[in-house]
């Protein structure tokens, strides 16, 4: 069991890089406002989503190469679809992690105040983070991202976990299992944003392919099997940890009157709250650094991959070798985290309905390319999907296809 420990990696990075804004905001939010309603969107879309991301750690091991260059094979327009759909992207989302991972400090350590300077305090947390980052992937690089992150997931695992149990001693209601169906357009634009983010954007597949083509350079013996072992676990973590997490906004928040705030450190303030009341006040340090370090796992993550697959992404269809092209666009997103941040850091809740819509629009692109790219003659015969996760596959395109469609017609 200690030598499989080791050679996880890829799969719970993905779970680090999941767990995050669509779980400690978008599940508590659609515990705290819907109850136990939307466990059928929860379970729904990670069953949809499945095979797209299953597919990432899959081509890896076929070819040897991550779905960027499946992506240049197939067609160079698909390549730059993608560069495109990035690049219109990533800014918000590693805006709106950064965000929130601020708030938690600041909720935690209290404000920080820059004499002289009319900087919010959300604002310095934001760049200290960031500053923190850098200096892990400049210097730790990979290695340093695999080694930590095991510890991240098993430590928020636990104390989620232990949060849900402890709250049910206080709970004095009958817990109700009624599903419900968003109707207005309120209503309606969360769910799409809550299907946006969860478990995680389907771009994240090709993070997940990059990953694994790393762990495989660094680890003896990486079979297929260990691969899809690696994965499982961390998507199932994700789902567990969702429930989790829409079960403390249900049992602490949903027959209360208090309503979540829009500004980052207020709200983060209300999440570790919820287990401050399950736990007791002694807890609240331990569960706010455990909020804490897995919203930072996910910055850090999304820091690190975006920077990655934006430059190979600039190299292939430029045809140019760039020395330090992830530096540049670690630069860039840095500075362009930042400068969100100062603009849009007070209204948190709608910076990450922008940013998980703008997900789940463009998650058709990712699970249609995904598919096509899998079942092409670019993918050796072996490892091509069989019958059944063909039709899984179909299945779930349609899904995010027509609710994608449901959007935009919502907005007419």
């Amino acid at each position: 069991m200690t030598f499989r420990f080791k050679k996880l990696g890829p799969g719970l990075l993905f779970a680090a890089a999941s767990i995050g804004v669509s779980h400690l905001v978008q599940s508590t939010r659609a515990g705290a406002d819907f109850g136990l309603g939307l466990i059928w969107v929860l379970g729904l879309v990670h069953f949809m989503k499945f095979p797209f991301f299953h597919f990432g750690p899959r081509y890896a091991m076929a070819t040897g190469e991550s779905l960027i260059h499946g992506y240049y094979r197939l067609h160079k327009l698909i390549l730059g679809a993608y560069f495109i759909l990035n690049l219109a992207s990533i800014f918000t989302i590693q805006a709106a992690v950064t965000i929130v991972t601020a708030g938690l400090a600041e909720s935690i350590f209290g404000p920080i105040k820059v004499v002289g300077l009319p900087i919010q305090s959300t604002a310095i947390y934001a760049i200290i983070t960031l500053i923190c980052c850098l200096v892990i992937l400049l210097f730790g690089k990979y290695h340093t991202l695999d080694k930590i992150i095991k510890w991240v997931v098993i430590i928020l695992t636990i104390s989620t976990i232990t949060a849900v149990l402890m709250a049910f001693t206080d709970f004095n209601f009958k817990v109700s299992l009624k599903q419900v169906v968003p109707k207005n357009n309120t209503e309606i634009l969360f769910l799409l944003a809550f299907m946006g983010w969860m478990p995680a954007p389907l771009d994240i597949s090709v993070w997940q392919s990059m990953w694994t083509l790393e762990k495989q350079k660094q680890t003896a013996n990486y079979s297929a099997k260990l691969v899809f072992f690696d994965f499982n676990l961390g998507y199932f973590s994700t789902i567990l940890i969702g429930l989790a997490f829409m079960m403390l906004g249900y049992l602490v928040m949903y027959h209360s009157p208090i309503n979540f705030s829009p500004k980052a450190a207020e709200f983060s303030g209300q999440l570790i709250n919820l287990y401050t009341n399950s736990l007791g006040p002694n807890a609240r340090a331990v569960i706010g650094i455990a909020a804490l370090t897995t919203m930072f796992s996910t910055t850090i993550t999304t820091l690190d991959a975006s920077p990655r697959v934006m430059h190979k992404s600039t190299e292939l269809l430029l045809k140019t070798k760039f020395k330090n092209g992830y530096y540049y666009w670690l630069g860039a997103l840095s500075i362009g985290t930042v400068i969100i941040t100062f603009f849009f850091g007070s209204n948190m809740i709608t910076l990450v309905k922008v940013a998980t819509v703008l997900s789940f629009i463009a998650a058709p692109f990712f699970a249609i390319a995904n598919y096509k790219l899998l079942t092409s003659r670019l993918t050796p015969k072996a490892w091509q999907p069989q019958l059944g996760l063909k039709i899984w596959s179909w299945v779930g395109i349609s899904f995010l296809v027509a609710f994608s469609l449901w959007y935009i017609l919502s907005l007419s």
